[in-house]
């Protein structure tokens, strides 16, 4: 299911990044990373739709939180799932991370993996219920930022094209946790 079929989230809409929206997720992910992509990267990526998929959660003109996958040879990389800080537990970052799930399964890739602050407890569980497993740690894959959490913590999904896959990935969007995480 593409991002522009998706259902409302919390008052939200998830839609494809287009380039009017790079001010705004910008300034999402000025508050939530230390080291923020530049405008014209992210310029770069809307470009090159035969390798990137970007998603933003909408809500009234106003983006509270956008996502990114990258598409290499059979494999799609989760670039970013990011939230606005006060609208984090609502659901947000699940639905966009379902979108790049089903956007991987629809491209017929057969794995998905990804980075994580080795600190970020929220966002571990979340890729969790997704089915993503720890794989290894990249020592000081960070800068190192207010928790001091600088390692990334490697997680692959692996088996995507299985239709448990898909399953796992509605339960895991339909399933949100309480507020408090994520």
């Amino acid at each position: 299911m593409s991002a522009s079929r998706l259902p409302e989230v919390t008052g939200a809409v998830l839609r494809p990044m287009a380039d009017a929206d790079v001010g705004a997720v910008l300034d999402i992910d000025r508050q939530v990373h230390p080291d923020p992509w530049s405008p014209g990267f992210l310029i770069e990526q809307l470009a090159a739709v035969d390798r990137w998929h970007h998603v933003v959660a909408d809500r009234n003109g106003v983006i509270v939180g956008h996502a990114a996958l990258t598409v290499v040879a059979d494999e799609g990389h989760v670039a970013t799932v990011s939230v606005q800080p006060d609208e984090l537990g609502a659901g947000i970052g699940g639905r966009l991370l379902a979108d790049l799930c089903r956007f991987a399964v629809e491209r017929g890739l057969v794995a998905l993996t990804l980075e994580v602050r080795a600190s970020n407890r929220r966002a571990i569980d979340l890729y969790r219920r997704f089915g993503f497993a720890p794989a290894g740690i990249r020592p000081g894959y960070y800068e190192e930022g207010s928790d001091g959490g600088g390692d990334a913590l490697v997680m692959w999904a692996h088996d995507i094209s299985e239709p448990a896959f898909l399953e796992r990935v509605e339960a895991a969007e339909q399933a949100r946790p309480a507020r408090s995480l994520a």
